[in-house]
């Protein structure tokens, strides 16, 4: 009775062949049929890949850009900004031989947006490093199904690994709702998707497929055991269809009173998982409510054993686990062999890696190695005669590492002086002061450059002079563009996390080990195989290179110890919390060097911060106190004078607020363009009393937004009644780091952002002046500080000496 199944695969393709397909066909190189054909391929390999392993039921996975945006475009539920975008859709669609080719357009501008229509928000799939495209629903919401997507693959899939193992997934109903965002009464709206579902299972079902899997992850949340009675009902119909349902339900553990009603669904199967995030120092609890509840002999329990998004291989704990619920559940019960999550979460193939360092604590493995491990597991277990595998203590298996858990002393967290005091102290600014996050186009220059140094055909002077280039190009671009806080582009930074773990003791990179990140944005997460420490500086030179060119204030750039942390594969056999410590005194190294060089504002970004935040309302404070207690011992050796700014981005920060107010930074900025000021009027509600920088334009869109749209938007953040109306503390940036755009891109781009800042800059002047005259008063002086009238002057727009190679393309 032990099966085996897995619940998601790698969609990138072995060599990356979807993000090149993908970024072909937006630049106009490919056609619409040439992205689908790769896709087909990709996704092909993935299964046979399954197939061969020995795996008995195949999720069939795959998806062009993003599986929450398959569902919400399958059931028709399109934001109206799209509308005419959805008609020119349905017209090419009935004069098309392939209507899914003909839908690319429409799918594309809700995932990247278009002229005249703001792409849907992005955030951060549960507690995963993966985004999704956020649903937009109201009370008016209905869905006009279209599942040919789904149909079309699962077709494909049946004449890859037969019609008995090919098992269709789709983002469940009760998710679905759950991520979206709107004005709507989600027990009103879900019995209207839930017939779209069963038409699905009904079309499923005519196919011959053995079963389907519905992802239910919103069950792992806090509150999810009020959701009985709409779970209830919407599955009571949903299993009237008759094809058999899987309810997947990965992240993390279910709370107790959700497990009650669970069990009772009429499904044919509940896949739970058993381990919860690697390296949390509280574990999954699923393998105690069934010790304590039971399991239904009528279900079969899909038993997420193989960690689904670590790189570490199974130490032999699996098949204990599995043992020991077949010794307590009966050797009768029908229990499926799986990983914890989707596979999408770690790297497709360890063989790919030419070198894998020796003398780890454990093996890697990655997406091909464990659907090794699950098939193992499963033979052991079947196979092995009753208490011959030790078992495991089910009333009391978390899990969760037996590491280090230091405390931080209080004065290494704390700055020397309170904001209000330091603040003074700082680089002032005029009103709607300009500046970027970080990072500009990694061009294919740059790109050559640094595969070059990296087969040693360039010497390390060479590869260090050209970067410099790079450098002096950024900041002469900015300079003419009129910036006023200077960043100086991180062209030697292939990726924010990996630079910092390459100089870092601690850690092993991949050469092969992308994940998807979203869409065709991979990134190749570093492992932490060892204790963390930084040996030399990592960023002064580059500073002081950038400084020199310029007498603006230039950002220092770091990542932050609860991102770099978060970004990487941990250690399982310590704790986050003891990680991201060791993280953060290796940046503080890095702050004080910083300061040292001359660098007045520095930025260090946590946009991981919510990500990391468990699911668990229960669990979230003391992951919150580590979290900014690192973020502050890493940067509170800096001076009074140093103004720190931290950027986040992409994730729900209200739930956070305390925290992001005690991480004690100078300026914070934030993703903010596709959120419709959500976390703008959260932060004026709450009286937010530093600088913030809110994100005006989406980077991740290749449209190039008007100076009055921008203006606009700049004119929204007063009337939200941000920082009370000071200007000089409002910030304008684009919501997240240049480095996936085109320079075509980011020159108009951040021209009209400078011109719409000046525009509102200036009606708010001539306001404050009118109001001056009309009251008698005079108008206060801009504060500044002691000696800092080339920094006040500099950051006003003040003239530059700074040189720049050309200036054509800025026309």
């Amino acid at each position: 009775m032990i099966s085996t199944s897995t619940i998601g695969f790698p969609r990138t393709g072995p060599a990356r062949e979807m993000k090149k397909a993908l970024e072909a066909h937006w630049a106009g190189t490919s056609d619409a049929q040439a992205l689908l054909s790769t896709a087909a391929g990709v996704e092909a390999e993935a299964w046979r890949r399954q197939a061969d392993a020995g795996i008995q039921l195949i999720a069939i996975d795959g998806t062009l850009y993003d599986h929450v945006l398959d569902a919400t475009f399958q059931l028709g539920l399109i934001p109206d900004r799209f509308q005419a975008f959805k008609k020119s859709t349905a017209a090419s669609a009935s004069n098309a031989s392939n209507g899914i080719a003909a839908g690319l357009p429409l799918y594309f501008a809700l995932a990247r947006g278009a002229e005249g229509a703001t792409a849907c928000d992005m955030s951060k799939h549960f507690d995963s490093n993966y985004h999704h495209l956020v649903p937009e629903l109201d009370a008016s919401s209905e869905p006009v199904p279209d599942w040919s997507m789904l149909l079309d693959r699962v077709k494909r899939a049946q004449g890859v690994v037969g019609a008995e193992r090919a098992v269709p997934m789709v983002v469940g109903p009760n998710t679905l709702l759950g991520l979206a965002r709107g004005s709507f009464d989600r027990s009103a709206l879900l019995p209207r998707l839930v017939p779209a579902y069963a038409q699905l299972l009904k079309q499923l079902a005519e196919l011959g497929v053995p079963e389907v899997q519905i992802h239910e992850p919103i069950l792992t949340l806090s509150g999810s055991e009020e959701l009985a009675a709409d779970c209830s009902a919407a599955y009571r119909e949903l299993a009237a269809v008759g094809l058999p349902i899987n309810i997947v339900i990965p992240y993390d553990d279910v709370p107790e009173e959700t497990y009650r009603w669970l069990v009772e669904l009429p499904v044919a199967a509940i896949s739970l998982d058993f381990l919860g995030v690697p390296g949390a120092d509280y574990g999954s609890c699923t393998a105690q409510l069934i010790a304590k509840h039971g399991f239904p002999k009528s279900k079969r329990l899909g038993a997420g054993v193989i960690d689904g998004r670590g790189a570490w291989a199974d130490d032999g704990k699996a098949a204990r686990l599995v043992a020991s619920l077949r010794e307590l559940l009966g050797a009768d019960q029908a229990i499926s062999v799986q990983p914890s999550t989707s596979l999408q979460h770690v790297p497709y193939d360890l063989s790919a890696e030419p070198s894998v360092p020796t003398g780890l604590s454990r093996p890697l493995a990655f997406a091909a190695q464990k659907l090794a491990e699950i098939v193992a597991v499963a033979e052991a277990v079947q196979g092995a005669a009753p208490g011959s595998i030790q078992p495991l203590d089910l009333a009391a298996f978390t899990g969760a590492p037996e590491g280090v858990q230091r405390e931080l002393p209080a004065e290494l967290i704390k700055r020397a002086e309170p904001y209000e005091q330091r603040r003074p102290k700082q680089v002032q600014y005029r009103p709607f002061p300009t500046t970027t996050i970080g990072s500009f186009p990694q061009t294919p220059a740059i790109r050559r450059a640094r595969l070059a140094f990296k087969k040693e055909r360039i010497s390390p002077d060479q590869y260090r002079e050209r970067m410099a280039a790079e450098i002096g190009f950024c900041i002469g671009a900015q300079e003419a563009l009129g910036v006023d806080v200077l960043v100086h582009g991180e062209a030697e930074r292939s990726d924010m996390v990996e630079y910092f773990g390459l100089k870092l003791e601690g850690y092993y990179f991949t050469e092969h080990g992308w994940v998807q990140s979203y869409g065709s944005r991979y990134v190749r997460p570093p492992i932490i195989v060892g204790d963390i420490s930084r040996t030399a500086p990592m960023t002064v030179h580059e500073f002081e290179l950038a400084q020199g060119l310029t007498s603006k204030p230039v950002k220092g750039m770091l990542t932050g110890p609860v991102t770099i942390l978060q970004w990487s594969f941990p250690r399982v056999d310590t704790t986050r919390k003891e990680q991201a410590a060791q993280l953060a005194m290796a940046l503080r190294g890095e702050v004080a060097d910083l300061a040292a060089a001359g660098c007045r504002v520095l930025q260090v970004d946590e946009p991981a911060l919510r990500e990391g935040l468990p699911l668990k309302a229960s669990r979230r404070q003391a992951y919150l106190r580590w979290a900014v207690d690192s973020f502050r011992l890493a940067t509170a050796c800096a001076a009074p004078e140093v103004q720190v700014v931290t950027h986040l981005c992409y994730s729900d920060f209200g739930d956070i607020m305390q925290a992001i107010q005690e991480m004690d930074a100078d300026v914070l900025t934030i993703e903010n363009s596709r959120s419709d000021n959500e976390m703008i009027v959260a932060l004026a509600g709450s009286g937010y009393p530093r600088d913030v920088g809110p994100g005006v334009y989406d980077v991740h869109s290749p449209v190039v937004p008007s100076v009055g749209w921008l203006a606009d938007r700049i004119r929204s953040f007063l009337e939200a009644g941000l920082m009370g109306g000071d200007a000089t503390r409002i910030h304008v940036n684009p919501d997240c780091g240049l480095k996936t755009r085109r320079w075509e891109e980011v020159l108009p781009s951040l021209r009209n952002m400078v011109a719409a800042a000046a525009l509102v800059r200036e009606e708010v002047e001539a306001a404050g002046a009118k109001k001056e005259k009309e009251g008698g008063t005079k108008r206060p002086s801009t504060p500044t500080k002691p000696g800092a009238g080339a920094e006040a002057r500099a950051a006003g727009g003040g003239a530059s000496t700074a040189p720049f190679a050309c200036l054509c393309c800025l026309a």
